[in-house]
């Protein structure tokens, strides 16, 4: 693996509602993931909410702490979402459930194309 940074990682995710896109991005001391969806985001801490709900985006995030952070896609899944905007909550994710869960009602929501 190239340990080059800045590094910005995209990766396409199979759920059972559909597909959605990883991406990891590092950088010296700091990175931020997210699965990104049709309908909206589930990332980590680094979102701010009030910005993407004033711009009417569903964001839903999980946060992982200095010694477990959340650096990949995929340590998102089980990471429960500590907060979501009212788009988000209105598409029925709820703090407390998991990263997966909130992607995969996301990835329900998107019924038409966009």
């Amino acid at each position: 693996m190239n340990d080059r940074l800045p590094r910005t990682i995209t990766q396409s995710m199979q759920f059972k509602n559909g597909c959605a896109t990883g991406m990891s991005h590092r950088w010296k001391n700091g990175q931020y993931c997210s699965i990104m969806t049709a309908s909206g985001i589930v990332g980590c801490g680094i979102y701010d909410l009030s910005t993407a709900g004033e711009f009417g985006q569903a964001i839903a995030i999980a946060k992982g702490t200095p010694q477990h952070p959340l650096v990949d896609p995929d340590d998102l899944l089980d990471a429960s979402i500590v907060a979501a905007t009212p788009q988000a909550l209105a598409l029925g994710i709820e703090p407390g459930m998991p990263g997966r869960a909130a992607v995969e009602l996301m990835l329900a929501a998107t019924t038409e194309p966009v």
